[in-house]
């Protein structure tokens, strides 16, 4: 499973039974910089093209959940449960998510939400696979970045299989948003850091 991420602000709000609505955004054709190079290497920046998740999102039947921190210990919600509802556009993958008042007794969603409270879960990551070349032949592209603007690698990913979004303290993006409601060239072999977060995504 690869991830990214975006930062910007959940919104929660209680509904009158008890359950709470989760909204957060995911917006598309923003540059997120995975990897400054280190002192030797060059900066890796990556980007989702619009509807990039659409292939599984347009399809109710494929089931994708709402975790905390990618761990499917730690669900939300999701569709197969008939919490989580996907909306996509152009501009931005959107969701909204309802916990419900048995979910909200649960230890994990109750940290969770505490640390929400706090200010110290700001981000949303999607989880996803990029297709196989065979079915998807051009799903995504690397590119040299604009010499006037820098010298990273830009990898556009135009087609993804989503399989979760997470609430997550450091998303790699800097403009999603978690919402708390009531109610190569072509092939380029690069190399992978260790840590999730800064994963070139191969």
């Amino acid at each position: 499973m690869l991830w990214g991420g975006h930062e910007g602000g959940l919104e929660l709000r209680k509904r009158a039974s008890g359950a709470l609505a989760l909204h957060g955004r995911f917006p598309y054709g923003k540059r997120a910089v995975l990897s400054d190079g280190g002192r030797t290497g060059r900066p890796r920046k990556e980007a989702f093209a619009p509807q990039a998740f659409a292939y599984r999102v347009e399809r109710p039947e494929e089931d994708i959940h709402l975790l905390i921190g990618h761990s499917y210990d730690r669900p939300l919600a999701s569709r197969g449960a008939g919490t989580l509802d996907l909306t996509d556009s152009d501009d931005a993958l959107t969701f909204a998510a309802t916990l419900t008042a048995e979910m909200q007794e649960v230890s994990y969603v109750r940290d969770f939400l505490a640390a929400m409270r706090a200010g110290l879960i700001v981000g949303i990551s999607p989880g996803f696979r990029i297709p196989p070349e065979r079915a998807v032949p051009n799903a995504e592209k690397v590119e040299e970045e604009n010499p006037a603007e820098g010298t990273a690698l830009i990898r556009t990913i135009f087609a993804a299989l989503l399989y979760e979004l997470s609430v997550v303290t450091r998303p790699a993006y800097d403009e999603t948003q978690i919402e708390e409601r009531n109610w190569q060239p072509d092939r380029l072999i690069l190399p992978v850091s260790v840590h999730p977060s800064a994963r070139w995504r191969a």
